[in-house]
């Protein structure tokens, strides 16, 4: 029997002014809630360069990597409840160069959002997606004062 350990993959959290950019996912997990534009680190590539990759190809948007901020587990199950594969997503901080959302690749919707829509409820959020924006937001504030 062979062993599935966790999937290295990485998201990129971006913001123009206070507002934050979110792609709605296509496939499990999480298919249809809205979450930040990433995807599995491909072999011999850095986090750094996986998140700015990521992004260019969900969403059309050139950003360049500045921090990782932190790490979050993403669970894909099955209806009984097993695990199907389990993420282990790098939220990495990407500074927004140029470019209009466009949802390319795994995405049905890419757009910018106000960050005090994500608390409201109204949006179908992935785990922790609030949590780490309203991380990256005060981590880039404190760091512009």
């Amino acid at each position: 029997m062979s062993v599935q350990y966790p999937i290295p993959a990485t998201i990129a959290v971006v913001f123009r002014g206070s507002d934050v950019l979110l792609v709605r996912r296509a496939n499990p997990p999480d298919a249809g809630r809205w979450g930040f534009p990433g995807g599995k680190i491909e072999r011999g590539e850095t986090i750094m360069r996986a998140a700015e990759r990521e992004l260019f190809e969900e969403t059309s948007i050139v950003g360049k990597a500045r921090h990782v901020l932190t790490a979050v587990d993403a669970f894909d199950r099955s209806s009984a409840g097993a695990v199907l594969h389990h993420f282990v997503l790098v939220a990495v901080l990407c500074e927004y160069i140029s470019g209009v959302p466009y949802a390319a690749d795994d995405v049905t919707e890419a757009r910018w959002f106000p960050m005090h829509e994500l608390g409201t409820g109204d949006l179908a959020l992935s785990l922790d997606v609030e949590d780490v924006a309203k991380s990256a937001f005060a981590y880039l504030t404190a760091g512009s004062s």
